[in-house]
């Protein structure tokens, strides 16, 4: 067990009207107000407005899925830092593997994100992770290395303390698979050396790792067990109070 607080994050991806979104955040309110972690919920853009109102003044912070890469201008369909800053959103969530690889956003392109973010004053949770193709062929910690590496390029010393990294195994994301609490702690483990390396041992100790991959009700505790797994992102069971609730609150 490490000093680090826990960090349990959910992101309700592309779910939920306004009314919905509302309903689960007044359940979070509610329930999680006696939790001892760190909690964030990222409903969709549509929904932020609805949820940072809802949970504004608790121990939830409010979170977005995704920025644009600029700061503002003629970018059709994009939503940028200053917007998300309006509605009050705390971080963001970046490098997720569905904009990876369903929307082709590649490392330079994260990290042009990652550096605007902080720049405007935001905590940033990175998200790195590899396929199943490259688990097997044995690339990945490799593979997580270079995600961290190319997407913090930049980044000071002082700002990564703004910094949360997901390691999301993209085989494991929505298909009910979960990395054993072994394998995870594993690439957890490897990432914090590559901190180590990149800002020094101290920086390393506290940065905050979480495990992203059918994070359940069921495995939540086992995996929070592991000595560099800090927190969760969860995504299926974030959208229901009576699952996300129970990993919020695993101890």
């Amino acid at each position: 067990m490490s000093n680090r607080p826990y960090y349990i994050a959910g992101n309700w991806k592309m779910h939920k009207t306004r009314a919905e979104a509302a309903d689960l955040a007044k359940a979070l309110v509610a329930q999680l107000k006696d939790g001892k972690h760190t909690y964030l919920a990222a409903p969709s853009f549509t929904a932020l407005e609805t949820v940072g109102a809802i949970i504004k003044g608790t121990n939830i912070r409010l979170g977005a899925q995704d920025c644009a890469c600029e700061e503002q201008g003629a970018h059709t369909g994009e939503v940028s830092v200053l917007q998300l800053k309006d509605l009050g959103v705390q971080t963001i969530i970046l490098g997720h593997s569905e904009r990876r690889h369903t929307y082709q956003e590649d490392d330079a392109l994260i990290n042009k994100k990652v550096k605007l973010a902080l720049q405007h004053g935001f905590e940033v949770i990175l998200c790195v992770g590899e396929q199943l193709s490259e688990r097997e062929a044995g690339k990945a910690e490799a593979v997580c290395e270079t995600q961290t590496v190319k997407g913090l390029e930049g980044v000071s010393p002082a700002d990564l303390s703004r910094i949360v990294i997901a390691y999301e195994p993209v085989w494991a994301i929505g298909t009910g698979k979960t990395a054993t609490p072994e394998d995870a702690d594993v690439i957890h483990a490897h990432i914090r050396k590559v901190i180590g390396r990149l800002y020094g041992g101290g920086a390393a100790e506290k940065l905050i790792i979480q495990y992203g991959g059918s994070v359940k009700p069921e495995n939540a505790a086992q995996l929070m067990a592991k000595e560099n797994i800090d927190g969760a992102l969860v995504g299926g069971a974030a959208l229901k109070a009576e699952t996300f609730v129970p990993i919020a609150l695993f101890a």
